[in-house]
């Protein structure tokens, strides 16, 4: 009997990122208002990422979007917020491969 593959079937050992046709689904969970923004690891399924911005009229989102391209090296109009722009749990497409988030996460991010 054949199982039903998925992405955490497909080469991904982070199960935050998923390949998508426009490039990688990056699941997070953010805490906003942090005294600097940082990685802390993997929460329930996502990437947790504590935020050095407010979450007042979108600061924390496009601080966090800023931060993604900085940190991937992509132009902050690159990413898109998909899900989430008012809640803790977000999704943001980054258009590149999957194996290239994967190599940041491994360098940047402590497994827990």
């Amino acid at each position: 009997m054949q199982r039903a593959h998925s992405a955490f079937d497909m080469n991904t050992t982070w199960p935050c990122a998923r390949p998508t046709n426009d490039g990688v689904i990056l699941d997070l969970s953010v805490v906003p208002g942090a005294k600097r923004t940082e990685l802390i690891g993997l929460h329930d399924g996502a990437l947790r990422v504590r935020l050095a911005a407010p979450p007042v009229d979108g600061k924390a989102n496009d601080a966090l979007l800023a931060w993604l391209a900085d940190q991937l090296g992509l132009a902050r109009r690159a990413l898109t917020l998909v899900r989430g722009a008012s809640a803790r749990r977000k999704q943001v497409i980054v258009p590149v491969t999957v194996d290239a988030v994967q190599a940041w996460l491994d360098r940047c991010c402590p497994r827990v």
